[in-house]
């Protein structure tokens, strides 16, 4: 074990900014980290990002404190990216943030300060919070001035348009639907369901008299994932999480199917498709053998 007194220290934000600074010092730095940009950066976001998601899924706990670093170091490099072209630092973005959860939650800080704070035998309304928030942030719209000049600002605005398309879907409704452009109940959403299955099974079959309306089948295709993602918001269920789950189901599935193959000294390009429904049929029983 090492003696070094670096074992026993607890090291701060401050020594993150610093290690990150030497990490992007151009003579004495990581030739690697010093060649990255803001944009080289992004897709290690995204990546970081989706493994703090992942873990938090699979209940991986003891390492969800080393993914959540990760995803902070790419604040951290972000940050230095910016000081050194000094367009504001880490400590601009902590102020920025502060600032802005203190002006979203006047419900909690009535005052916009740390120090203040609301009575608690006079709490507003979980309306009263929703309809304060969503006017808060239409003035942050509104303030950053991201429409062009002369056009009319939507409440759709401030919703990226590089979000996953699940997510970017889910969100574009849900926004909706705070305006009341929306569905009164779910019954309506399974029979739009239908309608688009119907219109892409139509569509699919334009297309295999006309090569040309292969567009019409993306279409569809895209309004029926679109209404899908309806029925997971009417059913409470995150869609991209969804999809998530059935993304790991099916590969713990396919390995067992491996796993049996294999252990019977036989290959899966040599078996019949009933062969393999079969397995996976067998499968699928055992894990609802286990799950009762």
């Amino acid at each position: 074990m090492s003696d070094s007194s670096d074992d026993m220290k607890s090291y701060t934000i401050d020594d993150l900014k610093t290690l990150m600074a030497r990490l992007r010092d151009p003579d004495t730095g990581c030739p690697w980290d010093t060649k990255q940009t803001f944009r080289t950066i992004v897709p290690h976001t995204l990546e970081e990002a989706h493994e703090v998601a992942d873990t938090i899924e699979r209940q991986d706990y003891g390492h969800l404190k080393e993914e959540l670093g990760d995803l902070l170091f790419q604040v951290i490099f972000y940050s230095q990216m910016g000081h050194e072209q000094q367009l504001f630092d880490f400590d601009a973005v902590v102020h920025t943030l502060v600032q802005k959860l203190l002006r979203r939650h006047p419900h909690v800080f009535p005052e916009g300060t740390l120090e203040s704070r609301v009575d608690p035998d006079n709490r507003p309304s979980d309306e009263w919070i929703a309809a304060s928030w969503e006017r808060i942030k239409a003035e942050e719209r509104a303030e950053k001035g991201e429409v062009s000049s002369g056009q009319s600002a939507s409440r759709l605005d401030d919703i990226p348009a590089s979000l996953p398309a699940l997510t970017r879907a889910d969100k574009l409704q849900r926004r909706a639907a705070r305006y009341g452009f929306d569905w009164p109940d779910i019954g309506p959403v399974f029979d739009k369901l239908e309608e688009e299955i119907g219109e892409l099974k139509d569509a699919w079959q334009n297309a295999q008299q006309d090569p040309a309306a292969q567009d019409e089948v993306e279409d569809e295709l895209g309004d029926l994932m679109f209404v899908c993602v309806n029925l997971a918001r009417f059913l409470k269920v995150n869609p991209d999480q969804a999809l998530r789950r059935s993304n790991r189901k099916f590969e713990a599935r396919f390995q067992a199917i491996e796993a049996i193959l294999q252990a019977q000294d036989r290959t899966m390009e040599d078996e019949t498709l009933d062969a393999l429904d079969e397995i996976w049929n067998s499968v699928k029983g055992v894990e609802r053998s286990r799950s009762e």
